[in-house]
């Protein structure tokens, strides 16, 4: 198993780097760093727009290949990433945001995954019944809607609650209240109540794809020879579902996990931007608007990680439901 792991994480890591040095070159003939000085007033001169330009290493009037190549020597030689345009490094700005952005990844994919599997295989077993209708229908619904939206819903809901009780009972602006007083466990609460909607929100989201696919592959397997032939064994049709059914039917969800994964990224950016969290989402989408070759590269870098340990952890799974894959 071991060996399983280190040869399919080599591989992802191998896609990873290609993705970062491709994002590095895509920003770099795309977005134009010199921009946000040239509509300053008074106008910086030339010799130090490119002066500043070259300090960050992403001077236009550089080959594209030269300024690859100084950046990959800086990170395989200092491990540097470079700075942003706002002077600070790229490093740190990651590790200030990381911890944010994981923590509400890791979160809202856990209960995504698990309420996805367990709507899926329910709708499947109760085809075409009302809840089934019930769980389609909504999970559609979701599909359908932008990722804020469903963000700026679940405020709406979370304001008329407050109104309600006369009291702030969930918080959605930021990570905590500035300025809280108090022990550990009103800081704990304090977070945890932040943490809410926007956990919410990505889990909604990722549990309508999860529930979908699981629904599909379950419902492959329930007329399966497996299950007839575990049925007149004398098991019950619900232990035959759940001890032989539902690990078949995860098989495909565990690769389909890996690949969706990017999209729960994706997702969890806007949601960052909704709720006002300093996240890596945040980090990325700024970049972009604000012309950070450096910063966008970073962040694609921690994105590129991220979907090197989803992918790592699917074909684990999948080795480990699947007797028939040789580790």
């Amino acid at each position: 198993m071991i060996g399983f792991i280190v040869k399919r994480f080599i591989n992802y890591a191998i896609l990873s780097a290609i993705a970062t040095l491709s994002a590095y070159v895509l920003a770099s003939l795309i977005l134009n760093p010199a921009g946000r000085y040239l509509g300053r007033n008074p106008r910086p001169s030339d010799e130090t727009i490119n002066a500043i330009l070259n300090g960050l290493g992403v001077n236009p009037n550089t080959p594209v290949v030269a300024r690859l190549w100084t950046w990959l020597v800086n990170l395989v030689t200092h491990g540097s990433l470079g700075d942003t345009i706002h002077n600070t490094s790229v490093i740190s700005e990651m590790a200030a945001r990381a911890g944010t952005s994981l923590r509400l990844l890791i979160l809202g994919t856990i209960i995504a995954a698990i309420f996805g599997v367990v709507l899926g295989v329910w709708g499947a077993v109760r085809q075409y019944k009302a809840s089934d209708q019930v769980i389609s229908y909504a999970s559609f619904t979701i599909l359908a809607m932008p990722s804020f939206v469903i963000g700026i819903l679940l405020m709406i809901m979370a304001t008329g609650l407050n109104n309600i009780l006369g009291m702030q009972l969930i918080s959605f602006t930021g990570e905590y209240t500035a300025g809280l007083d108090g022990g550990w466990w009103t800081l704990f609460l304090d977070r945890a109540a932040h943490l809410l909607l926007p956990t919410i929100s990505l889990a909604l989201m990722g549990a309508a794809g999860y529930s979908r696919y699981q629904r599909s592959a379950m419902l492959d397997v329930l007329s399966a020879d497996y299950i007839r032939t575990a049925r007149s064994k004398g098991r019950t049709r619900g232990s035959a579902l759940v001890r032989h059914g539902v690990r078949v039917a995860l098989i495909p969800m565990s690769t389909y996990f890996a690949y969706s994964f990017a999209t729960v990224l994706a997702g969890a950016a806007v949601t960052e931007l909704v709720f006002s969290w300093h996240g890596m989402g945040e980090m990325l989408v700024q970049a972009i608007t604000e012309s950070d070759i450096n910063a966008f590269t970073g962040a694609i870098l921690f994105n590129a990680i991220l979907v090197l340990i989803a992918g790592t952890l699917s074909d684990v799974v999948y080795a480990a439901l699947d007797p028939r894959v040789r580790v």
